[in-house]
């Protein structure tokens, strides 16, 4: 530590405040600096927590907390150790977009490196200015923020998202937050009210595509294997238009993951793998039905085709011809104008279906499709309506139905309404926190479709054999790691397991994954015992 005075108290990964010791603070060059009285960590968290319960809304909570984290990350982590339940909705999903949305109102400067498609030839300079020379980087985030949660572009009011993700990497996967690296890509954004907002701080045009931005990128990730040739790249919340394009143009190549992608759609399938088993059918007999055809759906989409593939024993063809989409005009057919690769996938032909299926109407496409799991992605609030449920629960004894749009506000359902309209047969998933449903003498605890459940240990154990790519395999690993944690003998037992059990699962998913890395020779190191091996890596949050 070169560190001394007002530097050592300004540095978030150095300071620890009050808990400074007599000779710490004589070495260090902090007297006067601090009280004289010095506290322990245990104190310190103490009145972090009070503070925090005493803050009257989550908004508050959370610039609260990352303000706590901003000063002192170690007691930040070893507060969230210890609430982990509670934080994690604050920190990140729900309430983090509500830190985007009021971004303008208490922006601080958030601590992210900061990229523009104006100036590619400066991404290196930016990353090496942000983590510093000499930087042991093993974990890359980045986002353009065009397809924040479920509320769209924000431009680099969206680097909160970062801050978010970050902590929940480090909380989870025991990440060494010195060793993560936030990046805001700016290319510019396409709100009205964000270019009209003499506040707004990002670059001032319109959303810049193709040859320019696909050079920034570019930029990115070749800078970041120069500097950080053993690090995972993680693409946050890009938009419809550029998301599958970059994880398609380097998942083969370069060690990376798309969480949006990925881990939300490994996340749905190891709920849909516990489904099966409490409705005591073979996987490879399910049929999907995803409403919302962007983004994360086509992700579902594709990695419970993989799972149908490789777990179910379909071949590629049977198992798309399982899965349909419906979208902003409807059930995904052949020749509809302006259908993304993604959603060309998964086309089904008209002839199909009976001439007089009104394919806007989702009730009427259950009647016409008769899956077994209903997906929601759409950001369409109450869109799973009692018609809709009722249809599923007619055709299907124990269906599968995931109402994961969030925030809140943007839920297709609640949980209390589809186990109420499903007569309690229903196995069901919400995209954010859920509280147990009474319904006919029974308790029913309800999975979150979180992918923080998963993208933490498919990350960490990609990177514990130091992985050359995140290969299907790998997820799949995971998504049978996550199932497995499910006792479905419960009468009314969640198909994930609770966010409470997050470092757990982490765990349980990263061995998964490194295993597999290893059976399957994409690994870059040798890793005898891969236990040993994560919890040497491991990072902790003390003093």
């Amino acid at each position: 530590m070169n560190k001394t005075g007002f530097a050592v108290l300004v540095d978030p990964l150095l300071n620890k405040g009050t808990a400074f010791t007599a000779e710490e603070r004589a070495q260090l060059g902090l007297q006067g600096l601090l009280p004289a009285g010095v506290q322990t960590i245990e104190q310190q968290e103490r009145e972090v927590y009070e503070r925090f319960l005493a803050e009257p809304t989550d908004l508050a909570k959370r610039i609260y907390l990352m303000g706590v984290r901003d000063s002192n990350a170690r007691l930040f982590f070893y507060s969230m150790e210890r609430h982990l339940t509670e934080y994690m909705p604050i920190v990140y999903a729900p309430t983090v977009a509500q830190s985007i949305e009021n971004y303008d109102e208490h922006y601080f400067g958030s601590k992210v490196a900061y990229v523009s498609v104006d100036h590619p030839e400066l991404v290196e300079e930016s990353l090496r200015a942000f983590a510093g020379e000499g930087a042991d980087i093993r974990l890359v985030v980045a986002t353009d923020s065009e397809g924040i949660l479920g509320i769209g572009d924000w431009g680099t009011n969206g680097a909160e998202i970062l801050t978010g993700k970050l902590a929940v990497y480090t909380a989870a996967a025991s990440i060494d937050p010195a060793k993560i690296l936030p990046v805001m890509v700016d290319a510019g954004t396409n709100r009205k009210e964000l270019l009209d907002d003499p506040r707004y701080l990002g670059n001032r045009f319109e959303r810049v595509r193709g040859q320019r931005y696909d050079d920034l990128i570019q930029a990115l990730v070749d800078a970041s294997l120069k500097l950080y040739p053993s690090a995972l790249l993680h693409w946050e919340d890009f938009g419809r238009p550029c998301a599958a394009p970059i994880l398609e143009r380097y998942r083969d190549t370069v060690l990376t993951l798309n969480d949006d992608i990925q881990g939300t759609g490994v996340t749905v399938l190891g709920a849909l793998m516990a489904a099966t088993k409490v409705a005591d059918a073979p996987l490879s007999d399910s049929r999907i039905l995803t409403f919302g055809a962007g983004t994360a759906g086509i992700g579902i989409a594709d990695q419970i085709v993989d799972g149908l593939e490789k777990l179910g024993g379909l071949t590629s063809a049977e198992a798309r011809s399982r899965v349909y989409l419906v979208d902003r005009d409807g059930l995904i057919l052949k020749g509809m104008p302006d259908l993304t690769e993604g959603q060309v996938r998964y086309a089904h032909d008209a002839s199909e279906f009976a001439a007089d299926l009104k394919t806007t109407s989702l009730a009427a496409v259950v009647d016409a499709v008769r899956p077994t799991a209903l997906i929601g992605t759409s950001t369409v609030h109450g869109a799973f309506t009692e018609d809709v449920v009722r249809a599923m629960a007619s055709h299907v004894e124990h269906p599968f139905i995931a109402p994961i749009s969030n925030p809140t506000k943007l839920a297709e359902a609640t949980a209390a309404d589809v186990i109420r309209w499903s007569e309690g047969r229903a196995s069901v998933v919400t995209g954010t926190p859920s509280a147990p449903v009474d319904y006919d003498g029974v308790t029913y605890h309800i999975g979150q479709g979180n992918n923080a459940l998963m993208y933490p240990g498919i990350c960490l154990g990609a990177l514990i054999p130091s992985a050359r790519i995140v290969s299907r395999g790998m997820l799949l690993a995971g998504a049978q790691a996550l199932a497995d944690m499910i006792d479905t003998s419960q009468p009314g037992a969640p198909v994930l397991p609770p966010m409470s059990d997050l470092t757990q699962i982490t765990r349980n998913v990263a061995t998964a994954v490194a295993e597999r890395a290893l059976e399957e020779g994409l690994n870059r190191v040798e890793v005898a015992d891969v236990g040993a091996a994560i919890d040497a890596a491991a990072w902790h949050p003390e003093y």
